[in-house]
């Protein structure tokens, strides 16, 4: 096994509901928390598993909501008691890697963290260790490192990143300045973006010494670099920390690290990406999940749940079932269907996306008690 690598922290944000995946997803049992892929662990126990080795033990730390923490706990029994970073609501994701970086500056001024999201897949664990040791190394150069994803096909469900000129960093070979980052595009942009091969996906993970990206963060955003110092000085003082926290933490701007950092970063020449070679995917609905888990066979019918009773004829696409009622399908291609206690979806991978808007309206009747 590889030895881990000196000074490095690793930093997972393990928030949001993941609303397209609904009724599966809910605020009690976010995305993060659910095998997704029938490897029989949760998305976020995969993920500390895939980042002890290189962290090593106990420079692993959690950003979560309060009401999450004993959830997470349970999953990562190995977590340190200082290493959970409690959210009492959630305020984005520069607030929770801003936060993170701030609190282990302090303990340890010359860290260099890295930001992992709790709920992504991500296979082929040597091409992924191989990918932070690069960006790591860039890191320590002074720069915000990024890895980028080469697409696999012209996606519309992920944002890009277009690589610039070559960065000549020893220890990373691959790495490369950021040119721009461009969001979700149409399908003919996304069609150009894979023919031309300098666009990688962007797949959110950052790498860089905390103080650079706090340095990032003040520069950009200078009231939510203030609250979050004013956060970190109290942070490891339980007495002092709650009444900081109620004062501040409410006036925490809502803002994702792409604009507070990454953009500003790249506009300036400070960012740089190196191309992550793994398989990797975000499973952003239903519609990415059935892919996932039929390995990219589209005429299979992906099955999930510990005690599914399917029946299927002739039929494609994703069942998840979390009751015993036998589901039976008949010449039906791309179906989605998704079987809680409480709730059913029903639709196809063609609309998927769309499942966000049943969310958005179940918000608007108050209809809470199934979100």
């Amino acid at each position: 096994m590889a030895e881990s690598i000196p000074g490095f922290y690793a930093v997972i944000p393990a928030g949001g509901i993941g609303s397209r995946l609904w009724p599966l997803s809910r605020a009690d049992a976010p995305k993060f928390l659910h095998d997704l892929t029938g490897s029989g662990r949760t998305l976020l126990r995969d993920t500390w598993d895939r980042l002890e080795p290189l962290a090593g033990e106990g420079r692993i730390a959690v950003v979560t909501g309060r009401a999450h923490r004993a959830a997470v706990e349970r999953e990562l029994p190995g977590i340190e008691d200082h290493n959970v970073i409690l959210e009492s609501e959630p305020r984005d994701s520069a607030a929770a890697i801003g936060l993170a970086a701030a609190i282990l500056a302090r303990r340890e001024p010359d860290v260099i963290i890295g930001s992992f999201a709790a709920d992504h897949v991500i296979r082929g664990t040597r091409l992924f260790d191989h990918a932070v040791r690069q960006a790591v190394a860039v890191a320590e150069e002074g720069y915000i490192c990024t890895l980028g994803i080469p697409p696999t096909e012209a996606s519309v469900g992920f944002g890009y990143i277009k690589k610039g000129g070559e960065l000549i960093v020893d220890a990373a070979p691959e790495a490369a300045f950021v040119e721009r980052f461009v969001e979700k595009p149409d399908l003919e942009t996304a069609k150009q973006y894979f023919t031309d091969r300098s666009f990688l996906w962007n797949a959110g993970m950052f790498i860089a010494r905390a103080d650079v990206l706090l340095g990032e963060i003040a520069e950009n955003e200078p009231e939510l670099y203030a609250g979050l110092m004013d956060l970190a000085e109290v942070w490891d003082d339980r007495e002092a920390r709650g009444p900081v926290v109620d004062r501040v933490w409410p006036t925490i701007k809502k803002i994702a690290i792409d604009y507070a950092v990454a953009e500003p970063a790249a506009e300036k020449g400070r960012l740089a990406v190196v191309p992550g070679h793994f398989e990797w995917d975000d499973v952003g609905d239903f519609a990415s999940l059935a892919k996932l888990n039929s390995h990219g066979r589209g005429n299979d019918l992906a099955i999930l749940g510990e005690n599914a009773r399917i029946l299927s004829d002739a039929s494609s696409g994703i069942v998840v079932s979390q009751t015993r009622r036998v589901i039976s399908l008949i010449g039906v291609k791309d179906i989605v269907v998704v079987d809680t206690e409480d709730a059913l979806l029903v639709t196809t991978s063609e609309h998927a996306q769309r499942v966000k808007g049943v969310v958005d309206a179940l918000k608007l009747t108050g209809r809470d008690d199934v979100l």
